[in-house]
Protein backbone atom coordinates (compact mmCIF):
# COMPACT_ATOMS: atom_id res chain seq x y z
CA UNK A 1 0.00 0.00 0.00
CA UNK A 2 1.26 3.59 -0.75
CA UNK A 3 0.82 7.03 0.33
CA UNK A 4 0.26 9.68 -2.58
CA UNK A 5 1.68 13.02 -2.31
CA UNK A 6 0.90 14.13 -5.50
CA UNK A 7 -1.50 12.50 -8.19
CA UNK A 8 0.93 9.66 -10.18
CA UNK A 9 1.11 9.46 -14.48
CA UNK A 10 1.06 5.80 -15.24
CA UNK A 11 3.74 6.42 -17.54
CA UNK A 12 6.91 8.40 -17.74
CA UNK A 13 9.43 9.61 -20.47
CA UNK A 14 12.44 7.82 -19.60
CA UNK A 15 16.64 7.21 -21.61
CA UNK A 16 16.47 3.30 -22.21
CA UNK A 17 19.76 1.86 -22.59
CA UNK A 18 18.85 -1.13 -24.97
CA UNK A 19 22.16 -2.79 -25.13
CA UNK A 20 26.05 -2.42 -25.01
CA UNK A 21 26.66 -0.15 -28.01
CA UNK A 22 26.93 3.32 -29.22
CA UNK A 23 24.82 6.43 -28.76
CA UNK A 24 21.86 4.85 -30.75
CA UNK A 25 21.53 2.64 -27.66
CA UNK A 26 20.34 5.69 -25.71
CA UNK A 27 16.15 5.51 -26.61
CA UNK A 28 14.06 8.00 -25.22
CA UNK A 29 10.66 6.37 -24.70
CA UNK A 30 7.38 6.41 -22.88
CA UNK A 31 7.77 3.59 -20.23
CA UNK A 32 5.38 3.13 -16.84
CA UNK A 33 6.44 4.67 -13.61
CA UNK A 34 7.90 2.50 -10.98
CA UNK A 35 5.51 0.74 -8.91
CA UNK A 36 6.88 0.94 -5.31
CA UNK A 37 6.95 -1.79 -2.71
CA UNK A 38 7.42 -2.07 1.09
CA UNK A 39 9.83 -0.11 2.24
CA UNK A 40 10.63 2.24 -1.09
CA UNK A 41 9.84 5.75 -1.79
CA UNK A 42 9.25 7.16 -5.71
CA UNK A 43 11.01 10.25 -6.72
CA UNK A 44 10.29 12.82 -9.35
CA UNK A 45 13.77 12.68 -10.59
CA UNK A 46 14.67 16.99 -10.34
CA UNK A 47 18.20 16.28 -12.46
CA UNK A 48 20.52 13.44 -13.04
CA UNK A 49 24.36 13.84 -13.04
CA UNK A 50 26.19 12.56 -15.80
CA UNK A 51 29.64 9.85 -14.83
CA UNK A 52 31.87 7.77 -16.50
CA UNK A 53 30.08 4.92 -15.18
CA UNK A 54 26.91 5.65 -17.20
CA UNK A 55 29.23 5.75 -20.54
CA UNK A 56 31.19 2.76 -19.20
CA UNK A 57 28.63 0.08 -18.76
CA UNK A 58 26.96 0.77 -22.02
CA UNK A 59 29.75 0.30 -23.91
CA UNK A 60 30.29 -2.56 -22.31
CA UNK A 61 33.96 -1.60 -20.63
CA UNK A 62 33.33 -3.83 -17.63
CA UNK A 63 33.39 -7.08 -19.40
CA UNK A 64 36.73 -9.13 -19.18
CA UNK A 65 37.34 -12.84 -20.50
CA UNK A 66 36.03 -14.31 -16.82
CA UNK A 67 33.21 -11.68 -16.55
CA UNK A 68 32.00 -11.05 -20.19
CA UNK A 69 28.35 -9.64 -19.60
CA UNK A 70 29.63 -6.40 -18.99
CA UNK A 71 28.02 -5.72 -15.59
CA UNK A 72 29.08 -4.59 -12.09
CA UNK A 73 28.01 -7.41 -10.46
CA UNK A 74 25.39 -9.34 -12.03
CA UNK A 75 24.69 -9.30 -15.57
CA UNK A 76 23.48 -5.42 -17.14
CA UNK A 77 19.90 -5.93 -17.00
CA UNK A 78 19.26 -4.38 -20.21
CA UNK A 79 17.30 -2.85 -21.30
CA UNK A 80 17.21 -0.89 -18.48
CA UNK A 81 17.49 3.00 -17.18
CA UNK A 82 20.70 4.39 -16.05
CA UNK A 83 21.41 7.46 -14.17
CA UNK A 84 23.45 6.95 -10.86
CA UNK A 85 23.01 10.61 -9.38
CA UNK A 86 19.49 11.80 -8.62
CA UNK A 87 18.09 15.10 -6.83
CA UNK A 88 14.26 14.67 -6.77
CA UNK A 89 11.45 15.00 -4.76
CA UNK A 90 9.89 12.25 -2.57
CA UNK A 91 5.89 11.85 -4.02
CA UNK A 92 5.24 8.88 -2.68
CA UNK A 93 6.11 6.14 -0.06
CA UNK A 94 4.87 3.37 0.84
CA UNK A 95 3.01 2.15 3.85
CA UNK A 96 5.75 1.11 6.13
CA UNK A 97 8.00 4.01 5.27
CA UNK A 98 8.03 7.78 7.53
CA UNK A 99 5.21 9.76 5.88
CA UNK A 100 7.76 13.25 6.75
CA UNK A 101 9.38 12.15 3.86
CA UNK A 102 6.77 13.08 1.23
CA UNK A 103 7.38 16.43 -0.64
CA UNK A 104 11.17 16.35 0.47
CA UNK A 105 13.95 16.95 -1.71
CA UNK A 106 16.74 14.64 -1.57
CA UNK A 107 19.74 12.82 -2.86
CA UNK A 108 19.90 8.78 -3.29
CA UNK A 109 22.82 7.14 -1.76
CA UNK A 110 23.32 4.93 -5.16
CA UNK A 111 25.85 2.67 -4.07
CA UNK A 112 23.82 0.67 -1.47
CA UNK A 113 25.00 -2.10 0.56
CA UNK A 114 22.03 -4.49 0.46
CA UNK A 115 23.48 -6.94 3.31
CA UNK A 116 24.57 -4.29 5.46
CA UNK A 117 28.18 -2.76 6.03
CA UNK A 118 29.69 -5.61 7.34
CA UNK A 119 29.59 -6.77 3.53
CA UNK A 120 31.62 -5.40 1.01
CA UNK A 121 28.63 -6.75 -1.48
CA UNK A 122 26.80 -3.81 -3.63
CA UNK A 123 24.17 -2.51 -5.38
CA UNK A 124 23.95 0.19 -7.92
CA UNK A 125 21.34 2.61 -9.01
CA UNK A 126 21.59 2.74 -12.62
CA UNK A 127 24.32 -0.08 -13.02
CA UNK A 128 21.95 -3.05 -11.26
CA UNK A 129 18.63 -1.38 -11.84
CA UNK A 130 16.20 1.35 -12.97
CA UNK A 131 18.54 4.31 -12.20
CA UNK A 132 17.47 8.31 -12.57
CA UNK A 133 17.67 8.90 -16.74
CA UNK A 134 13.62 8.98 -16.45
CA UNK A 135 11.02 11.29 -14.64
CA UNK A 136 10.11 9.10 -12.07
CA UNK A 137 12.42 6.55 -9.91
CA UNK A 138 12.10 3.63 -7.10
CA UNK A 139 14.31 3.43 -4.39
CA UNK A 140 14.67 2.33 -0.85
CA UNK A 141 13.60 4.80 1.54
CA UNK A 142 16.73 3.94 3.55
CA UNK A 143 19.19 5.36 0.38
CA UNK A 144 17.38 8.71 0.50
CA UNK A 145 18.61 11.76 2.15
CA UNK A 146 17.03 15.29 2.63
CA UNK A 147 19.37 18.40 2.26
CA UNK A 148 18.54 21.43 3.09
CA UNK A 149 20.34 24.03 1.05
CA UNK A 150 19.99 26.89 -1.73
CA UNK A 151 21.83 24.95 -4.15
CA UNK A 152 19.74 24.35 -7.25
CA UNK A 153 18.60 20.88 -8.19
CA UNK A 154 21.57 20.62 -10.58
CA UNK A 155 24.27 21.40 -8.28
CA UNK A 156 22.84 19.27 -6.07
CA UNK A 157 22.96 16.28 -8.90
CA UNK A 158 26.74 16.90 -9.03
CA UNK A 159 27.32 15.39 -5.54
CA UNK A 160 26.78 11.68 -5.33
CA UNK A 161 28.66 9.73 -7.33
CA UNK A 162 31.67 11.87 -7.59
CA UNK A 163 32.13 13.29 -4.56
CA UNK A 164 30.74 10.26 -2.43
CA UNK A 165 33.54 8.19 -4.26
CA UNK A 166 36.18 10.97 -3.33
CA UNK A 167 35.06 11.27 0.14
CA UNK A 168 35.44 7.32 0.19
CA UNK A 169 38.67 7.23 -0.85
CA UNK A 170 39.63 9.71 1.62
CA UNK A 171 37.93 8.10 4.47
CA UNK A 172 39.15 4.79 3.64
CA UNK A 173 42.73 5.78 3.52
CA UNK A 174 42.56 7.99 6.61
CA UNK A 175 43.81 11.12 4.95
CA UNK A 176 44.32 13.57 7.74
CA UNK A 177 45.75 17.54 8.16
CA UNK A 178 48.69 18.24 7.18
CA UNK A 179 49.69 15.22 4.93
CA UNK A 180 50.62 15.72 1.23
CA UNK A 181 47.41 14.33 -0.79
CA UNK A 182 48.45 14.12 -4.78
CA UNK A 183 44.94 14.14 -6.96
CA UNK A 184 44.77 12.73 -10.07
CA UNK A 185 42.51 13.52 -12.62
CA UNK A 186 41.92 16.46 -11.06
CA UNK A 187 39.71 18.40 -13.18
CA UNK A 188 36.94 15.63 -13.74
CA UNK A 189 33.84 14.94 -10.75
CA UNK A 190 35.81 13.01 -8.47
CA UNK A 191 39.36 14.33 -9.26
CA UNK A 192 38.07 17.55 -8.52
CA UNK A 193 35.72 16.61 -5.20
CA UNK A 194 38.99 15.12 -4.19
CA UNK A 195 40.29 18.21 -4.74
CA UNK A 196 38.03 19.84 -1.94
CA UNK A 197 37.45 16.94 0.04
CA UNK A 198 41.42 16.73 0.61
CA UNK A 199 42.16 20.71 1.36
CA UNK A 200 38.73 20.59 3.82
CA UNK A 201 40.38 17.91 5.77
CA UNK A 202 43.45 20.45 6.23
CA UNK A 203 45.67 18.60 3.72
CA UNK A 204 48.69 19.81 1.36
CA UNK A 205 46.87 19.15 -1.94
CA UNK A 206 49.00 18.43 -5.32
CA UNK A 207 47.13 18.23 -8.20
CA UNK A 208 47.95 16.54 -11.49
CA UNK A 209 45.81 17.65 -14.64
CA UNK A 210 45.95 19.23 -18.21
CA UNK A 211 47.68 22.95 -18.46
CA UNK A 212 44.54 24.70 -19.55
CA UNK A 213 42.55 23.91 -16.63
CA UNK A 214 44.98 24.81 -13.71
CA UNK A 215 44.21 27.08 -12.50
CA UNK A 216 40.09 26.03 -12.08
CA UNK A 217 42.00 23.30 -10.27
CA UNK A 218 43.60 25.93 -8.04
CA UNK A 219 40.94 27.60 -7.43
CA UNK A 220 39.10 24.64 -5.53
CA UNK A 221 42.27 24.33 -3.05
CA UNK A 222 45.09 22.60 -5.06
CA UNK A 223 48.38 24.77 -3.62
CA UNK A 224 50.15 23.20 -7.01
CA UNK A 225 48.98 21.71 -10.48
CA UNK A 226 51.28 19.54 -12.35
CA UNK A 227 50.54 19.02 -16.07
CA UNK A 228 49.42 15.71 -16.75
CA UNK A 229 51.89 15.16 -19.22
CA UNK A 230 54.77 16.20 -17.22
CA UNK A 231 56.99 14.12 -14.91
CA UNK A 232 55.76 14.54 -11.69
CA UNK A 233 58.43 12.47 -9.75
CA UNK A 234 61.06 14.71 -11.15
CA UNK A 235 59.01 17.65 -10.28
CA UNK A 236 58.02 16.75 -6.61
CA UNK A 237 60.57 14.02 -6.16
CA UNK A 238 60.34 10.22 -5.15
CA UNK A 239 59.02 9.46 -1.63
CA UNK A 240 57.70 13.03 -0.82
CA UNK A 241 53.86 12.56 -0.64
CA UNK A 242 51.97 10.51 1.59
CA UNK A 243 48.45 9.61 -0.26
CA UNK A 244 47.93 9.28 -3.80
CA UNK A 245 43.97 9.40 -4.58
CA UNK A 246 44.16 7.78 -8.09
CA UNK A 247 41.17 7.52 -10.56
CA UNK A 248 43.51 7.57 -13.66
CA UNK A 249 46.16 4.31 -13.45
CA UNK A 250 47.36 3.75 -17.02
CA UNK A 251 50.62 4.00 -17.79
CA UNK A 252 51.61 6.51 -15.06
CA UNK A 253 50.56 4.04 -12.25
CA UNK A 254 53.85 3.23 -11.09
CA UNK A 255 55.08 6.90 -11.32
CA UNK A 256 52.46 7.21 -8.01
CA UNK A 257 54.25 4.40 -6.36
CA UNK A 258 57.39 5.72 -7.12
CA UNK A 259 55.87 9.33 -5.05
CA UNK A 260 54.71 7.75 -2.03
CA UNK A 261 56.99 7.85 1.56
CA UNK A 262 57.77 4.66 3.35
CA UNK A 263 54.38 3.87 4.73
CA UNK A 264 52.43 5.81 2.40
CA UNK A 265 48.93 4.66 1.40
CA UNK A 266 47.16 4.71 -2.75
CA UNK A 267 43.32 4.74 -3.26
CA UNK A 268 42.06 3.71 -6.40
CA UNK A 269 38.46 4.20 -7.50
CA UNK A 270 38.72 4.17 -11.31
CA UNK A 271 41.29 3.61 -14.37
CA UNK A 272 39.95 6.50 -16.81
CA UNK A 273 44.02 6.10 -18.58
CA UNK A 274 43.67 2.39 -18.68
CA UNK A 275 42.92 -0.52 -16.55
CA UNK A 276 46.13 -2.30 -16.65
CA UNK A 277 49.05 -1.58 -15.38
CA UNK A 278 52.90 -2.39 -14.65
CA UNK A 279 53.18 -3.09 -11.11
CA UNK A 280 56.99 -3.28 -9.49
CA UNK A 281 56.28 -5.06 -6.19
CA UNK A 282 59.58 -3.99 -4.79
CA UNK A 283 58.04 -0.44 -4.52
CA UNK A 284 55.24 -2.25 -2.79
CA UNK A 285 56.78 -4.56 -0.23
CA UNK A 286 60.15 -2.71 0.47
CA UNK A 287 57.96 0.63 1.25
CA UNK A 288 55.17 -1.15 3.51
CA UNK A 289 52.63 0.95 1.39
CA UNK A 290 49.06 0.15 1.42
CA UNK A 291 47.12 -0.22 -1.79
CA UNK A 292 43.22 0.66 -1.57
CA UNK A 293 40.72 -0.03 -3.82
CA UNK A 294 37.27 1.31 -3.33
CA UNK A 295 34.37 1.04 -4.71
CA UNK A 296 31.61 0.18 -1.31
CA UNK A 297 30.75 3.64 -0.06
CA UNK A 298 31.53 3.48 3.96
CA UNK A 299 29.02 3.38 6.07
CA UNK A 300 29.88 7.44 7.03
CA UNK A 301 30.70 8.54 3.94
CA UNK A 302 27.31 10.01 2.33
CA UNK A 303 26.02 11.96 5.68
CA UNK A 304 29.27 13.17 5.91
CA UNK A 305 28.55 14.48 2.46
CA UNK A 306 24.91 16.34 3.30
CA UNK A 307 26.49 18.01 6.70
CA UNK A 308 29.96 19.44 4.29
CA UNK A 309 26.29 20.46 1.74
CA UNK A 310 24.19 22.51 4.94
CA UNK A 311 27.48 23.34 6.24
CA UNK A 312 28.38 25.55 2.72
CA UNK A 313 32.06 23.21 3.74
CA UNK A 314 32.73 22.33 -0.24
CA UNK A 315 30.62 23.83 -3.40
CA UNK A 316 29.53 22.02 -6.17
CA UNK A 317 31.17 22.92 -9.63
CA UNK A 318 28.91 22.53 -13.28
CA UNK A 319 30.47 22.05 -16.57
CA UNK A 320 27.03 22.52 -18.12
CA UNK A 321 23.50 21.15 -18.01
CA UNK A 322 21.37 19.47 -20.79
CA UNK A 323 17.72 18.60 -21.15
CA UNK A 324 17.32 15.22 -20.31
CA UNK A 325 16.28 13.95 -23.65
CA UNK A 326 19.46 15.26 -25.29
CA UNK A 327 21.57 12.84 -22.97
CA UNK A 328 23.82 12.08 -26.33
CA UNK A 329 24.63 15.76 -26.55
CA UNK A 330 25.81 15.83 -22.85
CA UNK A 331 27.65 12.25 -22.93
CA UNK A 332 29.38 13.43 -26.36
CA UNK A 333 30.76 16.60 -24.78
CA UNK A 334 32.06 14.26 -21.35
CA UNK A 335 34.54 12.07 -23.97
CA UNK A 336 35.76 15.55 -25.32
CA UNK A 337 37.11 16.22 -21.90
CA UNK A 338 37.69 20.15 -22.19
CA UNK A 339 35.40 20.39 -19.01
CA UNK A 340 36.08 21.20 -15.61
CA UNK A 341 33.82 19.59 -13.12
CA UNK A 342 30.21 17.79 -13.96
CA UNK A 343 27.69 17.66 -16.51
CA UNK A 344 23.82 17.34 -15.53
CA UNK A 345 20.69 15.95 -17.02
CA UNK A 346 17.59 18.02 -16.07
CA UNK A 347 14.45 16.12 -16.13
CA UNK A 348 11.13 17.67 -18.22
CA UNK A 349 8.67 18.98 -16.24
CA UNK A 350 5.75 18.75 -18.05
CA UNK A 351 3.82 15.30 -16.23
Amino acid sequence: MQRPATIKPATMKAVVTTGNGGYDRLVWREVPVPEIGPGEVLLRVLAAGVNNTDINTRLGWYSSPEKPDGGWNIATPFPFIQGTDCCGRVVQSAQDVDRALLGRRVLVRSCMRPQGFGSMETLWMGSDFDGAFAEYVKVPAAEVFEVRCDWSDAELASIPCAYATAENMLHRSRAAAGEHVLVTGASGGVGSAAVQLAKRRGARVTAIAAASKSEAVRALGAERVIDRDHDAVALLGEESVDLVVDIVAGPHFGAMLKLLRRGGRYASSGAIGGPLVELDMRSAYLKDLTLLGCTAWDEPVFPNLIGYIERGEIRPLIADTFPLERIADAQRAFLEKRHVGKFVLIAPHDS
